[in-house]
């Protein structure tokens, strides 16, 4: 039913020895796959990046509580302000990755390019984490919020069940895994679907502000920037809040070796994609104060129902359905990318050599998609999903910074790497001096659960030795084990 991937990432062979060396080879030739092996295809258009990046930033939170940053600016002009500038901060870190997508070509994201730059225990580190709890949490909570506004148009009059929540949670996120398992083409497909969807429920919400615009509803902009004043602590915050609503711009790099032409279509989907939607998310949010007053937006539970309720009378009982489906978009966007990272890190060698083989007949990595599915749903039913999410949001952030450090030091260490797409310097510095910024934020406005989240981060260390490394000990310690 399986075989192994034809083409692996360690040059030398050794990862078939049980040796993993944890370096990529040179990105200037492509290897040829070999004759009779499977492979996963090249079925990533442009389209479907776009769906994969757009699908996968846009979740929930735009439309149930985009607060958090109103909270910490303390004024309407201020929120914007940062809306816009979250949103051109994560064009630059998506500019940095189709940088590094264009000169590696390999999948996997995160893990591949702080491989490539840093060695394999960062790595190692990274999917680590990813694996033991970013993802599953991530998987779970975004889950959530499906299974509730699936639910809501059958619960209006009464508070919905925890039980039936959680339930139709774990059959969206098994029917996630089904359909990621069966086929590339069938899941780039719901995506694209998915992704209209999204788009469609965004401009439900633009056309009628748009619409009180031109009828002079400007009460709520007046004096836009009057207010509480934002603290020097709550401003670094709510732009933490505002590049989390972005986040997701990265997830097209973890399936490199799929797309058709990467030189071409990873630029030019990424670009395409945050225009698209930092202009979105700033036209909704603009959209919102129309109608609801800055307390008001503050007060509301889902301020996208709240909007709706004013203006469209019963229509607004679609807008739960098509919240669901764009939380079923991210679900679906995030499985399909993260399962390549597990897959390029098991064919490195850093996780169990089946988490690298693919499907025969549907050239799908099946063991990879699946393997997430246990602690799902173990933390589904049993874990505290946002403690843990608030414990490690900072690991993202701190890898993706080290992510684009590794690309200023690439562009040292190895000057003759051919760079199809290559973006000015003073972007990765930036970027990665902001990310940097945001976890010495979480360090000093969190310390207990920024701390145990770098607890829990740093657990790593000894996994990559007790299951890497260990295979590599020397003749003394094998003789002083009695082997």
């Amino acid at each position: 039913m399986f075989r192994k991937a034809a083409v692996s990432t360690v040059s030398n062979g050794s990862h078939f020895q049980g040796k993993p060396n944890g370096k990529l080879p040179s990105m200037d030739s492509e290897e040829p796959a070999q004759e009779g092996k499977v492979v996963l295809k090249k079925k990533v258009t442009l389209l479907r990046g776009i769906s994969i990046i757009i699908g996968t930033i846009i979740g929930a939170g735009i439309f149930i509580s985009p607060k958090g940053i109103l909270k910490n600016t303390g004024s309407v002009g201020m929120s914007l302000t940062v809306w816009t500038v979250c949103g051109i901060l994560s064009l630059f870190g998506a500019l940095c990755y189709a940088e590094l997508g264009t000169c590696i070509r390999k999948s996997g994201g995160h893990y591949t390019y702080i491989l490539e730059a840093f060695g394999p225990l960062p790595a190692f580190v990274r999917v680590w984490v990813e694996l033991l709890i970013i993802r599953p949490a991530a998987t779970a909570v975004i889950s959530l919020a499906f299974g509730r506004y699936i639910l809501e148009p059958f619960f209006m009059q009464c508070e919905i069940p925890e039980l039936a929540i959680k339930l139709i949670t774990a059959v969206g996120i098994t029917l996630v895994m089904v359909l990621n398992s069966t086929s590339v083409s069938w899941s780039a497909r719901i995506q694209i679907f998915l992704t209209f969807c999204k788009l469609v429920a965004i401009l439900i919400i633009i056309v009628p502000g748009v619409i009180q615009l031109i009828k002079g509803e400007t009460q709520h902009f007046k004096n836009a920037f009057s207010g509480n004043d934002a603290s020097v602590r709550g401003l670094p915050l709510a732009f933490y809040s505002g590049m989390y609503a972005y986040s997701g711009w990265f997830y097209l790099n973890f399936v490199t070796e799929e797309v058709e032409n990467p030189e071409k279509n990873i630029p030019l989907a990424i670009c395409i994609s945050m225009i698209i939607v930092t202009v979105g998310y700033v036209l909704t949010n603009v959209a919102y104060f129309t109608t609801i007053s800055a307390g008001e937006l503050l007060l509301s539970k889902a301020v996208a129902v709240t909007f709706a309720e004013r203006l469209m009378g019963n229509f607004s009982l679609a807008v739960p359905v098509f919240v669901a489906l764009s939380c079923f978009g991210s679900m679906n966007g995030g499985i399909f990318a993260v399962s390549r990272m597990f897959f390029v890190a098991s064919r490195e060698g850093h996780l169990p050599e089946i988490l690298s083989m693919i499907h025969v007949r549907k050239h799908t990595p099946l063991p990879a998609v699946i393997v997430l599915h246990p602690p799902t749903m173990i933390m589904l039913f049993t874990g505290d999903l946002y403690s843990l999410l608030n414990f490690l949001s900072f690991a993202r952030w701190l890898f993706i910074g080290l992510v684009v450090a590794g690309l200023i030091y690439l562009r040292y260490k190895r000057p003759d790497m051919p760079r199809p797409f290559k973006v000015p310097l003073f972007i990765p510095a930036l970027f990665s001096f902001t990310c940097l910024f945001m976890v010495a934020l979480s360090l000093y406005s969190d310390p207990v659960n920024t701390g145990i989240g770098f607890a829990i981060t740093l657990t790593g260390v000894p996994a990559y030795y007790l299951f890497i490394v260990w295979d590599k000990k020397p003749k003394w310690f094998r003789k002083l084990l009695g082997k």
